[in-house]
């Protein structure tokens, strides 16, 4: 099978997974899309309300800055992969609990492996705890933490790692929307660098 087939297999598998909590509320269950050629994936937290009845990632108003987000990094979403650490959406849209996201990242460490990525922008403190994690870098808070580029190895592959603040929080807070502009031209230039086609 191609990487696209796996990663459709997968999808759905995830569409109809019973394995926590949150699929008892759920309306859709939010697979990921994008590109399988991708060298670059956006991992978020968790769908909200948007996400849960179209059962698609970041296609709210979080959504919207993200693809501007992404024009700011010369990129296009089509040719990226977005997804979340959890699947499902929390009941009002509170915090997934660390149980949740370690009994749903088995499908986001799958889809990693698959796409080899040279690149995952980690949106969020859940998402860059969780990637620190498995890199084993020190993770205090999203603040500290934003905008560094870290080298590392995981499941074999040479990637970087690029926390930085979700969208969604950057809509009621305009220091964190500056900052995540900034980050986003970083990380137009670290695609440079690592000649990823942006077209």
């Amino acid at each position: 099978m191609s990487v696209k087939e796996f990663l459709e297999a997968i999808a759905a598998e995830i569409k109809v997974c019973p394995r926590c909590r949150l699929s008892e509320t759920r309306t859709k269950a939010v697979p990921g899309e994008g590109s399988p050629e991708s060298k670059i994936m956006l991992v978020g937290e968790g769908p909200g309300r948007n996400e849960d009845l179209e059962g698609r990632p970041f296609v709210g108003q979080a959504g919207k800055f993200l693809n501007a987000l992404l024009l700011e990094a010369g990129l296009r979403r089509e040719n990226v992969f977005v997804c979340n650490v959890v699947r499902c959406r929390p009941p009002e849209n509170r915090d997934p609990l660390p149980d949740e996201i370690e009994t749903c990242t088995p499908y986001l460490n799958r889809q990693i492996a698959l796409i080899e990525p040279k690149l995952i922008v980690t949106l969020g403190k859940h998402s860059t705890e969780y990637m620190f994690s498995k890199a084993k870098i020190p993770f205090k808070n999203i603040t500290d933490a934003h905008g560094r580029l870290c080298k590392t190895k995981l499941w074999g592959m040479q990637m970087t790692l690029f926390p930085t603040f979700h969208p969604a929080a950057a809509l009621y807070n305009g220091e964190y929307k500056k900052r995540l502009v900034e980050d986003f031209q970083l990380l137009r230039k670290e695609a440079a660098n690592l000649g990823i086609d942006k077209h």
